[in-house]
Order: C-alpha cells, then sequence, then structure tokens
C-alpha cells in the first residue's frame, strides 16, 4: 500500500551512485512525505475500529478519506465519510478536514467545516495544533466527535446544538413523568 514509503527506499539506495553534491529535482521527497510515509503506516496500526481510511491515490499520501461510524452514542450506526488534506507546511500547520456526509452536529457545519481545537493552528485553551501531534491524533479527535468530544457548550452549529439539548431536556422529562407513572402525550 505505502508506494511512497518504497519510492524513498529507492532513493535513498540511489543517492550512493550519483556524484557527491548532485541534485535533481525530481527525486527531491518533502519533509511532509517523509513524515507522511511514518505517519500513515503508525495510523494503519493504530486506527480505532470505528474508522476506515482509504487513499485514492497511493502516491499522494496527503489526501485521503476518512470513515468513522460510530458504535455508540447518539450517532450510532451512522456512516461519515472525511476529507483530510495534509499541506507542504505541515507538520507545523495542521491538515485541512471537511466532513462530506451533510450531518446535523453542533460542531460541523452543514457545510463540513469541523470545530475541533486540535485542527487550530492556534488556539486560546493550548490543546491546538502543534508540531508534536500527528495523523493519528486527528483521525482520534474526529472519531471522538461523536461520543466524548461532542460540545454543546461552544457550537460551530449553533442551531444543531439548540435542538439537541431541546431534545435532550425533553427526554430527561418524558423518563422522569413515565417513572412517576404519568402519561405524557405530545
Amino acid at each position: 500500500m505505502l508506494t511512497l514509503a518504497s519510492k524513498l527506499k529507492k532513493e535513498d539506495g540511489g543517492k550512493t551512485g550519483r556524484a557527491s553534491g548532485a541534485s535533481d529535482s525530481t527525486h527531491r521527497v518533502s519533509i511532509r512525505d517523509r513524515l507522511l510515509t511514518k505517519e500513515v503506516a503508525e495510523l494503519e496500526a493504530n486506527l480505532p475500529s470505528t474508522c476506515k481510511a482509504s487513499f485514492p491515490d497511493e502516491d499522494k499520501l496527503h489526501h485521503f478519506q476518512l470513515a468513522v461510524s460510530p458504535d455508540e452514542g447518539y450517532y450510532q450506526s451512522g456512516r461519515f465519510q472525511f476529507e483530510i488534506d495534509v499541506p507542504e507546511a505541515y507538520n507545523m500547520v495542521p491538515p485541512k478536514v471537511r466532513c462530506l456526509t451533510r450531518i446535523w452536529h453542533p460542531n460541523i457545519t452543514e457545510n463540513g467545516e469541523i470545530c475541533l481545537s486540535l485542527l487550530r493552528e492556534h488556539s486560546i485553551d493550548g490543546t491546538g495544533w502543534a508540531p508534536t501531534r500527528t495523523l493519528k491524533d486527528v483521525v482520534w479527535g474526529l472519531n471522538s466527535l461523536f461520543t466524548d468530544l461532542l460540545n454543546f457548550d461552544d457550537p460551530l452549529n449553533i442551531d444543531a446544538a439548540e435542538h439537541h439539548l431541546r431534545d435532550k431536556t425533553h427526554r430527561a422529562k418524558a423518563e422522569h413523568d413515565e417513572s412517576e407513572g404519568k402519561v405524557v402525550i405530545d
């Protein structure tokens, strides 16, 4: 699968045959691509069971898709597609992530924009992007948006957050009335 890794090995092996100081721009591999070769291998070995990564072009590890299928919580049994683009300045800047699936979620807009602190270059709370973060952190963060990182207090999609909170309050009241033997008709 990692054709870029085999390409890097060939290039490293071919360096000894070239004259010292010779430069061939077709054989240069960016820092981003070197990092991604390692990170994608680590990611594939540690992918959550609810996620599946796919690479449309195996020679372009900087562009891939992630499918998240939560197995618990409000979004259980759903399947949500994300597109991840890793910029050339990676790992100094975070990957660009967009949700391709239309979803009613407090931290995802209808246009696919995502509110996840680790995807922010600069974050007030200190949980934003740092060069020590990896693609694995991004994938685990996206996966957690459907469970423990579901944030109603600082939503990107205010209407969705308000709807979820109203629904949650309504369900809690219905459960309370039911436990007291009251019949509620809406």
